[in-house]
């Protein structure tokens, strides 16, 4: 399964052959709820094939639903299903995601990807990771509030082979009580070394591969021994002081997240003050703005810096990326797209910040706030 936070910044920028196919469908985790699941998906496809022959009839539309076909018949992937799926196609490009957060059904066959769902679940202010860690092993989560599910981890088996052979040939001489002793003290030693070893590397695969790209934080849930050495070989700066001390296999994934959600909201009440506090500061001097038609300027010409978004908030209309102009529409009229989604997207495409904040956390009523690189 694609990693969906180092898939993401890709689509946005690259550019891929048309037609580009994306389909949207809330699902569901447990018995009997998600048998219906993969029937819903093939009516989705089903309305993907139709769209694909009414816009391109000269495209071979057989060749772009193939992988949605092995999909639908895939029986272990749909018993393995969360909260929802996003799967996007183009000739040469298939991906699938399982989402921690349900998504309205949609199916779009146009000349670029429709990404904006993607976008409210990525931008989301309360998610966070959890490293699970022993000697031997590491699972790693991805939570929120409400949700909290497991990641493939890149190196669940990364830890050394064993060196037990080279211990007994060096110290496998002299006389028993002082072999007995050094021998117990070297495997000691070497079972420090290759854990230390073995955190090295499982830290600097979750830096490189999901801190770094998401910029989430941290928390670390392992027994207490384990704690020490890990944060002094760690070079995470995502890391969080406060940690679990039990290792996940001892917790229901929804104990998990109830004890983690406890050490993660004074962290994300925190950050979604500062933010706020930021923006008060800065419309003053006009460094910031919650006017629609300024924000969607300054974000065309690459202005904003970091942009709040109200959840569950919609203004249909169509935005220019290349002149900032916006004209509000009906959302019923196909053609028209959600605003705040557009300018949201304009934002990180040009190395800007948009964080998605509850309704109520919101310091303005218009529906976004943005902070500017430099006054306007």
């Amino acid at each position: 399964m694609a990693s969906l936070a180092d898939d993401y910044p890709r689509l946005l920028s690259g550019r891929h052959e048309p037609p580009c196919l994306s389909l949207y469908q809330p699902t569901h985790r447990v018995h009997p709820d998600n048998q219906q699941d993969p029937i819903r998906f093939r009516n989705l496809v089903k309305a993907l094939a139709d769209s694909l022959l009414r816009k391109y009839p000269a495209r071979d539309g057989a060749a772009l639903l193939a992988p949605f076909e092995a999909l639908a018949a895939d029986h272990d992937f749909w018993n393995h299903t969360l909260d929802g799926l996003a799967v996007l196609a183009a000739p040469g490009f298939f991906r699938a995601w399982r989402l921690q957060r349900p998504v309205a059904e949609l199916t779009v066959v146009a000349d670029s990807f429709h990404t904006k769902p993607l976008m409210r679940i990525l931008q989301s202010a309360d998610r966070y990771h959890i490293l699970g860690l022993n000697r031997h092993e590491a699972r790693l989560f991805e939570g929120n509030r409400d949700a909290i599910a497991e990641v493939d981890l890149a190196i669940d088996s990364a830890a050394p082979a064993p060196v037990r052979e080279r211990a007994t040939r060096v110290y496998g001489s002299g006389a028993l009580g002082a072999t007995t002793r050094h021998g117990t003290d070297l495997k000691q030693a070497m079972r420090d070394r290759e854990t230390e070893h073995f955190f090295r590397t499982i830290d600097a695969d979750v830096l490189e591969h999901y801190s770094r790209p998401t910029g989430l934080p941290l928390l670390l849930a392992a027994l207490p021994e384990h704690h020490r050495l890990f944060r002094g070989i760690s070079r995470n700066p995502m890391l969080a002081a406060d940690a679990l001390d039990v290792h996940p296999d001892d917790l229901s994934l929804d104990q998990l997240r109830t004890r983690a959600w406890a050490l993660v909201e004074p962290w994300y009440l925190a950050r979604l003050a500062k933010l706020v506090n930021a923006f008060e500061a800065a419309r003053p001097k006009r460094a910031g703005s919650d006017d629609l038609h300024e924000v969607a300027k300054a974000a065309a010409a690459g202005q904003v810096a970091t942009l709040l978004i109200e959840a569950d908030r919609i203004i249909p209309g169509r935005f220019d990326p290349a002149d900032g102009s916006v004209v509000e529409a009906n959302l019923a009229d196909p053609e028209v797209d959600d605003l705040l989604d557009d300018i949201g997207e304009r934002v990180i495409a040009t190395g800007g910040e948009v964080v998605i904040v509850p309704a109520a956390r919101m310091p303005t009523i218009t529906g976004l706030a943005a902070i500017y690189r430099f006054p306007g």
